[in-house]
């Protein structure tokens, strides 16, 4: 989708320019607590250069998501939070869920107000006859920008992964044809497919993508999670996948709760 850039008639375009859509992976941070010495040293820790993951994130766009903060948390400084995620390659760009002051403060250190919504653009004709019709376009790829989030290209690993290994698909699916051993750990943004047995630990959706899933052909996890939703061996799996061909995903009725299913023969 394109739009004429010069007034109101498509002969008269500019050859300077053009305006697009654009289909852009974002992250979103969901607030959970109002403490930024608390969100600081979790983050730092996780994602931090000295952090358990220091290179999961590589300059990565990011949603900052108030909606799950009590509505009358009072107004922190962002200065220190935005501080911290800029060290965990994280590029702070927008808010969303946020109560007007939060939204003013926000807005005030250069971020922008992002939609809780999905909204798919209209359909837009060659010539473009209102200014108005180019205000509610560009609207609408905000909308398509925020949410998109594209998953190019599949991993493969042909090769066991022992205690210690970690392997993390960015962008797409992960494919192990071999057995992930306890202490290894394997990480996709997509799908996990491992088709031998699955005794380590497998984090799918890594960015948030609640529609991933993880397939093995002998399920027996240390951990298992789909975006952020995780369940460790300590809670046994039950008896009709513990040890089988089986997939997890997460339920559709919005509760956040793992499902696991037999993979039918």
């Amino acid at each position: 989708m394109s739009v004429s850039s010069a007034g109101h008639h498509p002969d008269l375009a500019s050859a300077a320019f053009e305006i697009k859509s654009a289909q852009l992976p974002l992250v979103a941070l969901l607030l959970k607590s109002a403490d930024v010495e608390a969100l600081a040293r979790e983050l730092l820790a996780q994602y931090g250069a000295d952090g358990d993951n220091p290179d999961f994130f590589d300059q990565d766009a990011l949603v900052i998501d108030f909606s799950h903060l009590d509505p009358q948390t009072p107004v922190f400084d962002l200065v220190p939070l935005l501080k911290v995620l800029r060290s965990c390659r994280l590029v702070p760009v927008a808010v969303r869920g946020a109560r007007p002051d939060v939204m003013a403060a926000a807005l005030a250190v250069g971020l922008v107000e992002a939609p809780m919504e999905v909204h798919r653009p209209r359909p837009v004709t060659a010539e473009v006859q209102e200014p108005a019709a180019v205000q509610e376009v560009v609207r609408e790829v905000v909308h398509e920008v925020v949410r998109e989030v594209p998953g190019p290209g599949t991993l493969v690993v042909d090769k066991p992964l022992r205690s210690g290994q970690k392997v993390y698909a960015r962008g797409g699916d992960l494919v192990v044809l071999a057995m992930v051993n306890p202490g290894a750990e394997v990480v996709a943004d997509g799908n996990i497919h491992v088709y031998a047995p699955l005794r380590g630990k497998a984090i799918a959706g890594a960015r948030g993508n609640a529609a991933a899933r993880i397939f093995s052909l002998c399920l027996e996890p240390e951990l298992v999670s789909i975006a952020g939703v995780y369940r460790t061996s300590e809670n046994p799996l039950p008896a009709n996948v513990q040890g089988k061909s089986a997939q997890v995903r997460l339920s559709d009725d919005g509760q956040e709760k793992l499902i696991f299913e037999p993979l039918n023969s």
